[in-house]
């Protein structure tokens, strides 16, 4: 299929963006806020979608472990990830923290689903995590990186929030391979949203500027990230395996890398270029498909 071909090119574009527009967002909102209006939107796209092509929505179990997997798969990762950066987690730290989730998605679904890694695709793995480790290490001897001493229960929030995300993409791979994925997405939102509004309404003033560049940040994360991006996860995770789809994450940060140049002036410095051809050369160790023994 086409979308098979161009798939994962397309979610690593659509997910590197994010960092992008959280830089941005920032400056005009609050975490929390920002994710809570966030998740309603993504939440009502979504419901739209699944009304336009008459999808068959999940009743019972299904639907409830729709909006359970919602609440890891979104609600505390970015909740968790945006809180920590906000309070004290150097970018590189979190970076850094962010490349685990391939790894740890390969040992959760050896584990919990049975999911079996060629050596390759092991190796692939342990190579895509030293290439991210090579990119950003520069900003490890930053000033900034000391921060990182006084920021523990931040870091243990990052940490948590990668953990959850794992444990959800399992999760999705598990327990939801049958349904509409338009109509599960619609209740994953949901239950995003039933996790992250309570933070900001006690936490959080949900300011908001209301910039142009506020506006095309929400309206970016909602149709770019959260409708396309989401979508083609999930597509990925019901077409093949967990670690494979996980995988792809390792591409985020040297694409955020290229997209910061563009969009701030931010020098691509050799260790990031090194790096880089390390992870990509990760990405196709993990995802080659095996070759079929020849008969003689």
């Amino acid at each position: 299929m086409t979308l098979d071909r161009f798939a994962p090119a397309i979610f690593v574009f659509l997910w590197s963006t994010g960092w992008i527009i959280a830089k941005y967002a920032a400056l005009h909102s609050e975490p929390f806020s920002f994710l809570t209006m966030r998740y309603a939107l993504s939440a009502v796209a979504f419901c739209a979608i699944s009304l336009a092509v008459r999808a068959k929505w999940p009743s019972g179990s299904l639907a409830w472990r729709a909006v359970y997997s919602g609440a890891f798969l979104h609600g505390f990762y970015l909740g968790g990830v945006w809180w920590a950066v906000a309070h004290g987690v150097p970018a590189g730290i979190s970076g850094i923290v962010a490349a685990m989730q391939p790894l740890l998605t390969a040992l959760a679904a050896s584990t919990l689903i049975g999911e079996r890694l060629r050596p390759s695709q092991t190796a692939g793995l342990a190579l895509g995590f030293v290439g991210i480790a090579v990119a950003i290490s520069p900003k490890l001897v930053q000033p900034g990186a000391s921060d990182l001493l006084h920021a523990g229960i931040p870091l243990a929030v990052n940490l948590v929030a990668m953990f959850a995300v794992t444990y959800g993409t399992v999760y999705q791979k598990k327990h939801l391979q049958d349904g509409d994925l338009t109509a599960i997405a619609t209740l994953q939102y949901l239950g995003a949203l039933a996790l992250t509004a309570p933070f900001a309404l006690a936490f959080e003033t949900f300011r908001f500027d209301g910039t142009l560049e506020t506006y095309a940040a929400l309206a970016w994360s909602v149709l770019g990230i959260s409708v396309g991006g989401i979508a083609l996860l999930l597509f990925l995770i019901r077409r093949g395996q967990v670690s494979r789809a996980a995988s792809l994450i390792y591409l985020c940060p040297p694409t955020v890398a290229i997209q910061a140049l563009i969009a701030f002036g931010e020098p691509l410095t050799p260790p990031l270029i090194v790096g880089t051809v390390i992870v990509a050369a990760g990405v196709y160790l993990t995802n080659r498909k095996a070759r079929r023994a020849v008969k003689a």
